[in-house]
């Protein structure tokens, strides 16, 4: 019976041992330990790669000033934002060529954003380097999605 090399498995943690910098899973989203608040979604901005990182930077700045007390979490290596008592309204996902931002029930905002989703209430917003964010409708969506009953991913939200 051969032994195992501990030395040559790989870390199950979340974090490049070398570098301790959050590893970057498929289509480049950073893989962050689930928790509440604004730390850990600093940190995923942190990890985002390239010109993602300074866009989630922008994003995170128009709702926390659009939402005040908003509500932060990472959860499924995702940025959410949320109202307590209310639920999340918003998430951030890193592919690789753009940054989908889902608004859970974006199908009730005005006017919708443009991309569907298999569920009939969620509308994304898909952010390239190539196109501008439009910061004025983002910020209009960002205020009505917090007015709505978000999605609750269990009692505690």
């Amino acid at each position: 019976m051969k032994k195992s090399n501990n030395r040559s498995k790989r870390s199950s943690g979340t974090a490049n041992t070398r570098t301790n910098k959050p590893r970057l899973l498929s289509g480049g989203n950073p893989q962050i330990a689930k928790a509440e608040g604004d730390a850990p979604v600093q940190s995923y901005i942190a990890a985002m790669p390239g010109w993602k990182r300074e866009v989630g930077a922008r994003l995170d700045a128009i709702i926390t000033r659009a939402v005040p007390g908003v509500r932060k979490a990472v959860k499924w290596n995702s940025p959410l934002y949320g109202v307590k008592g209310r639920g999340w309204f918003l998430g951030i996902h890193c592919f690789t060529k753009y940054i989908k931002v889902a608004f859970f029930k974006g199908a009730a905002l005005t006017p919708p954003p443009g991309g569907e989703s298999k569920d009939p209430n969620t509308r994304y917003l898909h952010i390239s380097e190539t196109e501008p964010l439009d910061e004025r409708q983002f910020t209009a969506w960002v205020k009505q999605a917090s007015r709505l009953p978000g999605w609750k991913s269990h009692k505690a939200d």
